[in-house]
């Protein structure tokens, strides 16, 4: 299937439009206190409702917060957006709360697991979490990590689709198989974004009733490993559901339908196929995106990834998605890949990798993926960068970690430090939103404001070069011209522009 793809990109000449497919970041993260206990203040009290609120939510955890971007083609414009809903959040955090910088929690003690337990602010979800409290534990739930999610571009789709009208009789069906081999490229490599940003080598004093031997010494992913944030083997979830889209779907629902999993949000697999609320969808209707959910947070970056990673994973994703899949094979093929990314994920982080002749190869065909394609010179750099990676495990984060831990092999002091270096930066910065910069003073708190109720934002400019704030909450959408918001209450004004929108303390979150 997808025969001659990267030469039917080519010969369509969609490169450019291809390297432009949306791209969104969602970041999970840690409240702590100054001591690094797990906050015990609520959600934010000043942020919009969480049943509708578009960028600042939570997850199992009240203290566990969750940023989500619009999806963008463009790098910078993603990073600049999360930056600023970064920016919201820690203006918006309650007493003396700052945010962990690490994937693996905090150190907990009993009182933090129940009261964990006890506090939750999303009644709507009260059940589901309540199922996955008896079935996993607290402190498997509150590790946190990055998603991307990505999504190849419609007209590039049907450019390509025309070429393959004899393979596939629709173009739902052309997507499909589009995403789907990405998904699958995407397990069989995992253990490579595994070795780059696995940044989680210890557990925190609590974590676990008794250590296991294989985390005895620092590894380079827990999260990434079956100790992290993994569906239990029991529940008949392995790498294997991937060999089809049919199959995927098929297991997933009997799976549901036997209670082995509650729903399909239970489904911790390394790639989701987004787009449609119900799984038989995905094959009449088609997958519309696909959420990539391996990578740990970035301990040396306070937006929890780098301008350099999302380049580089922009390009990788393209590399699942012109890379041939071994139908015949691939179920041996995906059974390797897991218990390869299990090997790697629990390797002596200042080591050399066992899978390092591989991760050579496949920067090989990443560095020719980008000749024939054009790349751009941030692509090219990114690829250069992490190959050097690949031969010098003093370069990856889980390494760069040792040097920080302490005598008793934790990492809660480098972690409280970092937390205060960060909530210091972004208080003391010099403007309300830095990476909005060029909007007023006034505009500015307009934006801000906006983010913390739940609406949507985007700058854009008109004919004229004047910077214009489109605003859409409840479908609707308002336009103002930047230049000319008002000095008055921003509260005020938004809520006379969406009348319906529900204000913080008069609305159940």
């Amino acid at each position: 299937m997808l025969d001659n793809l990267l030469h039917v990109i080519k010969e369509e000449d969609v490169s450019e439009q291809l390297y432009h497919g949306l791209i969104g970041v969602e970041v999970e993260e840690n409240r702590i206190d100054k001591a690094g206990r797990m906050s015990r203040e609520p959600h934010p009290q000043s942020l919009g409702s969480r049943t509708f609120h578009p960028y600042l939510q939570s997850d199992f955890a009240e203290a566990q917060s969750e940023i989500i971007t619009d999806p963008n083609p463009n790098i910078g414009g993603v990073l600049d957006q999360l930056d600023t809903l970064q920016t919201v959040l820690y203006r918006s955090l309650q007493g003396e709360d700052r945010i962990w910088p690490l994937s693996m929690p905090p150190r907990v003690d009993a009182d933090d697991i129940a009261f964990i337990k006890a506090h939750f602010g999303r009644p709507a979800y009260a059940d589901y979490r309540k199922y996955l409290t008896v079935k996993y534990g607290v402190c498997p739930k509150i590790i946190t990590g990055v998603h991307l999610n990505y999504s190849i571009p419609d007209p590039v789709i049907n450019r390509l689709y025309t070429h393959y009208l004899k393979e596939f009789e629709t173009v739902t069906e052309f997507r499909n198989a589009l995403y789907f081999r990405m998904a699958q490229n995407l397990v069989l490599n995992r253990w490579l974004i595994t070795y780059l940003f696995g940044a989680s080598p210890i557990a925190e004093k609590g974590f676990f009733e008794q250590v296991p031997e294989a985390l005895t010494q620092p590894v380079r992913s827990i999260r990434n490993s079956h100790f992290g944030y993994a569906n239990h083997p029991e529940d008949g979830v392995d790498a294997t559901i991937y060999q089809s889209l049919p199959h995927f779907v098929d297991r997933l629902e009997s799976l549901i339908k036997a209670k082995k999993l509650y729903n399909q949000a239970e489904f911790y697999g390394p790639v989701r196929l987004r787009g449609n609320t119900l799984l038989a969808d995905d094959l009449t209707k088609g997958i519309r995106y696909l959420e990539f959910r391996c990578l740990d947070s970035t301990p040396f970056h306070s937006n929890g990834i780098t301008r350099h990673a999302l380049y580089f994973m922009k390009l990788f994703f393209i590399y699942a998605l012109v890379t041939p899949v071994n139908d015949e094979r691939i179920d041996a093929e995906l059974s390797q890949a897991e218990a390869d990314n299990e090997r790697v994920a629990l390797e002596n982080p200042l080591e050399p990798t066992f899978k390092a002749k591989r991760g050579l190869q496949v920067f090989d065909d990443l560095r020719e993926l980008a000749k024939t394609l054009n790349a751009h010179s941030e692509q090219i750099n990114a690829i250069d960068d992490f190959a050097e990676v690949v031969t010098h495990p003093e370069l990856t984060p889980a390494a760069k970690l040792i040097s920080h831990l302490d005598d008793s092999g934790s990492l809660m002091t480098f972690g409280v430090r970092k937390a205060t270096e960060w909530k210091a930066q972004r208080l003391g910065a010099d403007q309300l939103l830095p990476m909005l910069s060029r909007l007023s003073a006034q505009a500015q708190e307009l934006v801000f404001r906006a983010i913390q109720l739940g609406i949507r934002y985007y700058a854009v400019r008109d004919e004229n070069g004047a910077i214009m704030l489109m605003l859409t909450f409840n479908e609707l959408t308002q336009v103002i011209e930047a230049d000319k918001v008002s000095d008055g209450s921003a509260t005020e004004y938004l809520k006379h522009m969406f009348p319906d929108l529900p204000l913080p303390g008069k609305s159940k979150s």
